[in-house]
């Protein structure tokens, strides 16, 4: 992905594409019901997704029907926040402590887990250095006091983590997990809150790399299927 270093005025969603695109490609074609990001020479497709990728799930199982795809998935490793006033100007970039990593994925991917399972499916999590651009609008975003995101734009890319198949979900779980687990256990190994250990769970045991066990008072058991 050289060209990411070229393209960074545009949005993030459009610069991904870019950065992803190989000679011959074609971009925004419709297929059938569907219009996709980008084509490659060989009739696999290519698409991003900055959120919401439940919201893909019909589409994809019907691409998978006919070819080969991959969603490209962002997650923030690094962020800058920037704040334009009333009159549009620009604020100084401050540095979100917010550090994201590849596992935090697991929040888009329990939307279609299962097309994990898929031979031709694949994510590749794509971990970025953003700007995220935010706007005054009073009444909005309460949290945030009003602060709205107008955009983000791609700056920089540290790594892709593919996904492809239940290893790769399964490589996920820390080494120092015990043998039967539970999600406070799962949240604690990733350093991450149980919140995103459930999700982690719940994909891990749709794909079949974790089993249930039992209810107990700390929660629900799990342990490798392969145990």
């Amino acid at each position: 992905m050289s060209q990411v270093g070229t393209l960074n005025e545009q949005d993030l969603h459009a610069a991904l594409k870019h950065a992803y695109a190989r000679p011959g490609d074609a971009f925004e074609v419709p297929l059938g019901r569907f219009v996709v990001d980008i084509l490659r020479a060989d009739g696999s497709v290519v698409e991003v997704q900055t959120r919401g990728l439940s919201k893909l799930k019909r589409k994809l199982t019907a691409l998978l029907d006919d070819r080969p795809v991959t969603v490209v998935l962002p997650v923030a490793s690094e962020k800058y926040i920037v704040r334009l006033d009333t009159a549009g100007t620009r604020g100084e970039p401050r540095r979100s402590p917010r550090r994201g990593r590849a596992v935090d994925a697991f929040a888009e991917l329990v939307g279609c887990t299962e097309l994990l399972l898929h031979p031709g499916f694949a994510v590749d999590v794509v971990l970025t250095v953003e700007e995220e651009v935010r706007q005054h609008e009073p009444g909005r975003a309460w949290r945030r006091k009003g602060w709205v995101i107008d955009h983000r734009r791609l700056l920089d890319v540290h790594e892709v983590v593919r996904l492809e198949d239940r290893a790769d979900l399964l490589a996920f779980l820390p080494g120092d997990l015990p043998p039967v687990f539970t999600t406070a256990d799962l949240a604690r190994g990733l350093r991450r809150p149980r919140r995103l250990a459930q999700q982690v769970a719940y994909c891990l045991r749709k794909v079949g790399a974790i089993v249930e066990l039992e209810r107990t008072r700390a929660g629900h058991t799990y342990a490798r299927a392969d145990a």
